[in-house]
């Protein structure tokens, strides 16, 4: 993958996360990722992502595309070569509505994706978010509203702990075809502001398929968003993984 520096604007970036019991991961982390844990738990979720204005750098924003997206992620840690310790985020599958993301990915882009249908309607603090794929594995729905109120249930404190530990998972590694590669890359904003969502409805069938999990080994925690937030896309070298990470469910 030659991925030059992307840069545009996120326009909403929604956060839908699960905490998930670290044992329920085993089949789906190929090595050497772990999951990273909070008080126990593991997180995973999905980022529903609206991009425009995305073009190479210097280029003018005019000329810059728009398209829904959604990437399927797992918080993780390993340890790099010189046994530091790393944090970042695993994605078993990606999701958009452009034909262009889907032709180049895995050699512009990070990560294969698949083509979907997403439909969101916006009314001031209000959200209804629905993604169907193409291939019919993946359906996420929500329905929420901006709020300042944090979730009692939540395994995070605050949404200030929540935001620090999501701003740490700014690089990522998506599922390829090769067996043995990941695809990397790294998120750079140049600001980092984030809400919590009050979500009254809430689905994910990758997460709800007992195939994948377990009943009861995962459950809903939280809902961030973010808006208007001005970021880049740079290349992080591919890592090599254990055989079968691209044999994730994707």
């Amino acid at each position: 993958m030659r991925l030059p520096v992307i840069q545009g604007l996120i326009k909403r970036r929604i956060l839908l996360n699960f905490r998930v019991a670290p044992e329920a991961l085993k089949n789906i982390l190929p090595g050497p990722f772990r999951p990273k844990l909070v008080r126990g738990q593991a997180i995973a979720g999905i980022c529903l992502i609206r991009l425009e204005n995305i073009r190479p750098k210097g280029l003018p924003g005019f000329v810059g595309l728009h398209s829904e997206n959604a990437a399927h992620r797992i918080a993780v840690e390993w340890n790099d070569d010189s046994g530091a310790l790393r944090e970042g985020v695993y994605i078993p599958r990606r999701d958009t509505d452009s034909n262009l993301n889907l032709a180049l990915g895995g050699r512009i882009f990070p990560g294969e994706t698949h083509r979907a249908r997403f439909e969101v309607h916006e009314s001031g603090p209000q959200i209804d978010f629905t993604l169907a794929s193409q291939d019919g594995v993946t359906r996420v729905h929500l329905k929420g509203a901006e709020t300042t109120v944090w979730p009692a249930g939540s395994v995070f404190e605050s949404l200030d702990e929540a935001s620090k530990f999501f701003a740490t998972g700014s690089v990522g590694f998506s599922v390829t075809s090769d067996p043995a590669r990941l695809d990397g890359v790294t998120l750079k904003t140049q600001t980092w502001a984030i809400g919590a969502l009050e979500i009254s409805a809430a689905s994910a069938s990758f997460y709800e398929d007992p195939a994948r999990f377990p009943s009861g080994s995962f459950t809903f925690d939280n809902a961030l968003i973010m808006r208007n937030i001005e970021h880049e896309w740079h290349a992080t070298g591919d890592m090599a993984c254990t055989p079968g990470c691209a044999g994730a469910p994707q």
